[in-house]
């Protein structure tokens, strides 16, 4: 758990420190409108860069995981048998293989570069999961690298995290004045309270476009590792999930590219970064095999 916070802390040091830089190099004046775009758009693209970047390295860290670069046995021999097949047939750089020790079942995907990316298994799922089945998972874990969806996933909150800067802003700008009266051209300390209170609201309703996203993607990945496994075979994969589905132990930075996620109701479904199991077994039942074919990128 200390790890995990310090590997956070650092991360976000480093956008802070980065983007003090730029903008002190650039002369940027925040209340300025063209200057408040500029530093909207560097803290928004700057945390999802950097942490895009420093993927691999965190996650490695973050879970302990090993990289397998001479197999000490069979099932690590298979492991990247099985990734390099699946791999060359989805058009991408061989990912580096990995396994770390976690009682769930679960593995996920992550990398800057779809070409170097980081493939990783729990031994959960190795002690779980047939052979079959872990192909199949394997399959969705290298559909999600095929697909670019890290680097889509960064873009895309870069996207929403700049526009939240700048509406908080702005907005909080006409409630001060109207609070005001106009009288005062300086923010108060309503303008930074208003601006905290509505960077929350409309930070809530940015994560909810973010997770919807990252659901859609979830059933682009079930249908490319269907696609590189078998229909049954990612099937039966899921099944497994449903039996077995437990807590994830994975960091929050990469939870989201885990091929098992979270459960919620009402508004809390919303914010989920996985779609329901029961959900991605019905749509691999009734997809068209064209539709599998689309689940990986060309």
């Amino acid at each position: 758990m200390f790890k995990r916070m310090f590997l956070f802390l650092l991360t976000n040091l480093a956008v802070l420190a980065l983007v003090s830089i730029v903008m002190s190099i650039l002369g940027v004046n925040p209340q300025q409108a063209s200057g408040l775009l500029v530093m909207a758009a560097l803290f928004g693209f700057g945390g999802s860069i950097i942490s895009l970047l420093m993927s691999k390295w965190v996650a490695i860290n973050a879970t302990g995981a090993h990289i397998i670069t001479q197999p000490r046995n069979e099932v690590e021999q298979w492991l990247l048998a099985t990734v390099q097949r699946q791999a060359q047939a989805a058009g991408i750089g061989m990912p580096d293989v990995a396994i770390y020790d976690a009682p769930e079942i679960n593995a996920f995907a992550t990398g800057a570069n779809r070409n170097h990316a980081l493939v990783a298994v729990s031994t959960g799922l190795l002690r779980a999961m047939t052979r079959d089945e872990a192909e199949a998972v394997l399959g969705h874990e290298v559909s999600h690298v095929a697909n670019g969806d890290m680097i889509t996933m960064a873009l895309l909150q870069g996207v929403l995290n700049t526009f939240v800067i700048v509406l908080a802003r702005v907005v909080g700008r006409f409630i001060d004045a109207a609070l005001s009266g106009g009288r005062d051209d300086r923010p108060g300390l309503g303008y930074y309270l208003v601006v905290f209170v509505l960077e929350m609201v409309f930070g809530l309703l940015a994560s909810m476009i973010a997770m919807w996203f990252s659901r859609y993607r979830e059933f682009r990945a079930d249908a490319g590792g269907a696609a590189l496994a078998g229909r049954h075979k990612m099937i039966a994969a899921l099944e497994r999930l449903a039996e077995m589905h437990g807590a994830s132990t994975l960091p929050k930075q990469i939870a989201a590219f885990g091929i098992s996620g979270g459960m919620g109701h009402g508004l809390a479904r919303l914010l989920m970064s996985h779609p329901p199991i029961e959900e991605r077994i019905e749509a691999l039942r009734n997809a068209p095999p064209e539709a599998l074919r689309e689940g990986l990128a060309d």
